[in-house]
């Protein structure tokens, strides 16, 4: 009798393992893809990573003393996100999902970096760091999970560097160079290689 008892709580351990292991691959199964992050409010919406930083070896290395604290002991991004992009606070953002980091564009990165993001630990640094740190140390993040790409503004998506085209005229940093005047009453933009004669 003891040793049916035995039996019936092994096989009763048993079915509870394969039932849990179930529950535990049928649930990684129905991940859902992240949600978009909202749109950056009108103030961040024009603001995007000044030219020659993505993937810079100077612009990464000043980045990276300030992620990790050596730069400013009042930041230390590592000490939620991890020396390697890898989260060591529960709900910190994990930089070496590259997938998941795609859904940010460089204005939304910029804003969240800046103003913080509200109902989680992470905090606002525009105080703590000026723009352009703010912008050195988004660089050195996305070598995480998107080393050697670069986000195209005109393209509105992530890009291998080297091949994002130039924004549309916005007067902001990285804006193409206003059109020519039109050339003896043609449109603009149709002018002509040879001179007009007088």
């Amino acid at each position: 009798m003891e040793r049916r008892e035995k039996w019936i709580n092994r096989e009763t351990w048993g079915i509870i393992a394969v039932v849990a292991m179930g529950l535990t691959v049928s649930a990684c199964g129905e991940a859902k893809p992240p949600a978009p992050p909202p749109p950056a409010p009108p103030e961040y919406a024009d603001k995007h990573m000044p030219e020659g930083y993505w993937n810079n070896p100077e612009i990464l290395e000043q980045g990276k003393a300030i992620f990790t604290g050596e730069e400013n002991i009042d930041v230390n991004c590592a000490s939620c996100h991890g020396k390697d992009g890898k989260p060591v606070k529960a709900g910190a953002r994990d930089f070496r999902q590259g997938e998941h980091m795609k859904l940010f564009s460089d204005s939304q990165w910029f804003w969240r970096v800046s103003e913080g993001v509200k109902g989680t630990k992470m905090k606002a640094w525009k105080s703590k760091l000026p723009e352009e740190d703010r912008w050195k140390v988004i660089a050195y993040e996305a070598t995480f999970g998107l080393k050697g790409m670069e986000y195209s503004v005109a393209q509105k998506k992530w890009v291998p560097q080297g091949t994002a085209a130039a924004p549309a005229a916005s007067g902001g940093a990285g804006s193409e160079a206003p059109a020519e005047p039109p050339v003896d009453g043609e449109p603009a933009g149709k002018g002509t290689s040879e001179e007009t004669p007088q």
